[in-house]
């Protein structure tokens, strides 16, 4: 189904053009670039590993080597540790220039090798010592945990560390509600805080001197910052604005959207294709704070977002009573127009994962085509407000309905529908199959890879 928009826009205020035809987005506050974030985390690696080269003047025998690789891997888990913490602390310049899902894409990557680091740790120690001291290995780790300082403690947090990292494996993820998944995850604070005190006191390299002053200044620095980014500015944020549910709305099976009210809303400055997390002042929902994009530009007064029946606490949310109160953490993420380039824009979604096109749809400037994929016609979602807008603003709306038999290859169909596909920037959103299928069909089609913008619900 199509449906094709009237050739003028309705005229209405709008920002003024820059040289290209495109309208210009408001003045952006500071972004780390992901590059240069990048850059950053990998001196402090080089930092790391300098403090190791620093301290070991001689390397010599089988058990040197091993002790060696022990003392080079721990250092390096214990710097990945905050690292990762902070890559997860909604700091606001890295959410706005790196984008939340690729932080939690470098989050996953950089878990799997820190605890890499923290399994090939413990070994080599272990068998370094055990050679030195000629005992076997069960040993020489039991003697390791018992008779060496803050070691028990150490080996607490190690298994904490192992477990988080077996439940955020691919195939254990996949099994776990979001709000299970995001509890069990909080034991990642407990095992860092319990590894912290072992690693000055038996860490030869972090004994005294500017490699101790480092260390203290990274966890500290990290502990500030985590608390204030995520306790003590969204508990400020939730005084001053005061959100409330003020009505639910049903839009499709299982899809509701929400209306939130509060005061000074123009102060977030949240812009389309952020998102938010929630966190409702209800039993049950007090304790998650899950992320919900805005599905409409935020006005000074409230706030909509669109919500799936995905697990306990979005089923949760189409049963909220208006005047239930609501933590806001946000608002979060670069999928927004600050991204945007070319005049030319195919916005593709499927599901839940339209919400924020929605809202980048009625703003974003230039030639637009959105389509949408959906396997029955009552998954279609804001099919009226899409074809108001687009006739407002002289934009296209395709429906892409059908199992995929009957659907057929994305990238022929991407092609039938949006003419000149390989000049258009792409906003992407969905579910991760339809991602990696729509970004190889893009690819295909000649879209540069920096053209293509996406966006990940999956945790």
């Amino acid at each position: 189904m199509t449906i094709a928009a009237a050739p003028k826009p309705r005229p209405g205020p709008r920002p003024a053009p820059d040289r290209r035809g495109h309208r210009a987005a408001p003045r952006p506050l500071f972004a780390l670039d992901p590059r240069a974030a990048l850059g950053l985390i990998a001196a402090g690696g080089l930092g790391v590993l300098a403090l190791w080269w620093k301290g070991t003047p001689a390397v010599v025998g089988a058990d040197g080597w091993l002790t060696g690789a022990g003392r080079i891997t721990g250092l390096l888990a214990g710097y990945a540790a905050p690292v990762l913490l902070l890559l997860m602390a909604r700091l606001p310049p890295v959410e706005r220039g790196v984008g939340a899902d690729r932080l939690a894409r470098w989050h996953a990557f950089g878990g799997r090798g820190m605890t890499a680091l923290v399994s090939v740790h413990v070994l080599t120690v272990v068998w370094g010592y055990a050679l030195t001291d000629g005992r076997g290995l069960v040993g020489e780790g039991v003697e390791l945990v018992f008779h060496y300082p803050e070691m028990i403690k150490a080996t607490l947090g190690t298994l904490l560390l192992l477990g988080t990292g077996a439940v955020s494996a691919r195939i254990a993820r996949r099994r776990l509600p979001y709000e299970a998944w995001y509890y069990l995850h909080l034991a990642t604070y407990l095992a860092v805080a319990l590894a912290f005190s072992h690693q000055l006191a038996t860490g030869a390299d972090l004994a005294g001197g500017p490699g101790q002053a480092a260390w203290y200044a990274l966890y500290f620095g990290t502990a500030a910052l985590v608390g204030w980014f995520r306790l003590l500015r969204p508990w400020l944020l939730d005084r001053r604005h005061g959100l409330t549910v003020a009505e639910v709305r049903p839009e499709g099976p299982g899809v509701v959207s929400l209306f939130l009210s509060g005061r000074r809303l123009d102060e977030l400055r949240a812009e389309p294709g952020q998102f938010f997390r929630l966190q409702f002042q209800a039993p049950g929902l007090r304790w998650a704070a899950n992320p919900y994009s805005l599905s409409a530009p935020a006005h000074p007064h409230f706030l909509r977002f669109t919500v799936k029946d995905l697990g306990g606490h979005s089923a949760a949310v189409a049963a909220l009573r208006p005047g239930t109160r609501v933590r806001a953490e946000g608002p979060y993420g670069a999928f927004t127009g600050r991204r945007l380039r070319q005049r030319r824009v195919l916005l593709l979604g499927a599901g839940v994962g339209i919400t924020p096109l929605r809202a980048l749809f009625e703003t974003l400037p230039g030639e637009l085509t959105l389509v949408q994929r959906a396997r029955r016609p009552q998954d279609v979602l804001f099919r009226a407000e899409l074809a108001d807008v687009a006739r407002r603003r002289g934009a296209t709306v395709h429906e892409l309905v059908g199992p995929r038999e009957r659907v057929g290859d994305l990238g022929a169909a991407l092609a039938r529908l949006v003419p000149d596909l390989a000049e258009h920037e792409v906003y992407l959103c969905g579910p991760d199959a339809l991602t990696e299928e729509a970004v190889r069909a893009l690819r295909a089609a000649g879209v540069r890879p920096r053209r293509i913008h996406h966006e990940s619900f999956s945790f």
